[in-house]
């Protein structure tokens, strides 16, 4: 068992690995930059001219946001599957066998970007495209895949409404509802990390503000999934990153990291584009590779969080009604007034994604 899984507290046998790589048919990843392996850099040339790319390659790994693989790279890998990029399906009558990756770096939690001028589809909007794609081809989703959905932090960071925080979650909400509508059985829903501690809130002064605000989206996420529990045949996985991030930060030596405040790239995608930033020589040693993306290591860790979640393969294929949380739900419910939308209501009203903000 590895040292990280241990210090975040999860637990993970190894003969229960190749049981849960089989237990699920395809995976689809709705959300920003911390999924997204290549659908902004393809759309921004980035096959043709990699250095003038989103984000520019070198210094970044090609099509992530990071120094080398993500998340999505390490779980699929586990998983056996390779969802294909959104931006690589020539047709929409074609779904990939082993699901699509729908992220986008810079989508915000409801319909826009806030990173690409060009009207890329946030997360709310990306699961819009995916059910109608299922609608082009007369399908539902394919109940025995795994279904991700991870974001709200560019809304925060970059956003216009950074306090709205009700209106953020409500927009993660209801893309889960909309899945459900659709046919998924199966949805992974990740909380942020602590947006205070991010290098970004440290050189901006934002710190406080952002981890306010980081918790409040944190609390009320929880208390909106718990929602689904009384769905039948919906099992949602939540994974806690906040906690994982906070263990991190506070005993950085034992995951394997020097430094986990300042990033190991300085300087803008234009400032990279130019020639004029700074970059470390041992990114492998730091949490963050900028300002607000980490490293490889710790998408590496991530991955290990959502595949110990993951429910044991008996729940999954026999016992979905159960709606296991996963490992790492560990936020207190409180009892106030959410504006997340009544699933009732979400999955009555079909054009209910039309009605949200950012």
């Amino acid at each position: 068992m590895k040292k990280q899984l241990m210090a975040a507290g999860f637990v993970l046998f190894s003969f229960v690995l190749p049981l849960k790589a089989e237990a699920f048919t395809g995976l689809y990843v709705f959300g920003d930059s911390l999924s997204d392996n290549g659908n902004v850099f393809n759309f921004t040339n980035g096959l043709v001219n990699p250095n003038t790319a989103i984000p520019p390659s070198p210094p970044y790994f090609p099509g992530r946001f990071s120094n080398g693989s993500i998340w999505v790279d390490y779980f699929g890998n586990k998983l056996g599957l390779t969802p294909t990029l959104f931006t690589n399906i020539q047709s929409p009558t074609t779904i990939p066998n082993q699901g699509i990756n729908y992220a986008i770096g810079g989508s915000s939690s409801g319909l826009g970007n806030t990173l690409v001028s060009d009207p890329l589809p946030g997360i709310l909007a990306q699961v819009g495209l995916f059910r109608q794609s299922l609608l082009t081809n007369q399908k539902q989703a394919d109940p025995n895949a795994l279904y991700a959905i991870w974001g709200g932090a560019n809304d925060y960071l970059f956003g216009q409404n950074v306090s709205d925080y009700s209106q953020i979650v409500s927009n993660l909400s209801n893309s889960v509802a909309l899945l459900a509508e659709a046919g998924a059985k199966n949805i992974i829903v990740f909380n942020l990390p602590d947006l205070g501690k991010s290098p970004f809130a440290i050189a901006s002064g934002s710190s406080n503000q952002l981890s306010d605000l980081t918790k409040s989206h944190n609390t009320e996420l929880a208390k909106n999934l718990d929602q689904f529990n009384s769905i039948p045949d919906i099992n949602i996985i939540s994974v806690d990153v906040y906690s994982l991030f906070n263990k991190v930060v506070d005993n950085q030596e034992e995951f394997g990291f020097t430094n986990v405040n300042a990033p190991c790239i300085v300087g803008s995608f234009e400032d990279i584009n130019s020639g004029n930033f700074t970059i470390c020589n041992n990114p492998n040693d730091f949490l963050f590779f900028d300002a607000v993306h980490p490293t490889t290591g710790a998408h590496r860790l991530i991955a290990d969080a959502a595949l110990a979640a993951i429910p044991e393969p008996s729940a999954v294929l026999g016992m979905l009604a159960l709606g296991a949380l996963g490992a790492g739900s560990v936020l207190k419910r409180q009892q106030k007034k959410s504006n997340f939308t009544p699933i009732n209501q979400v999955l009555a009203a079909q054009s209910s994604h039309t009605t949200v903000e950012n």
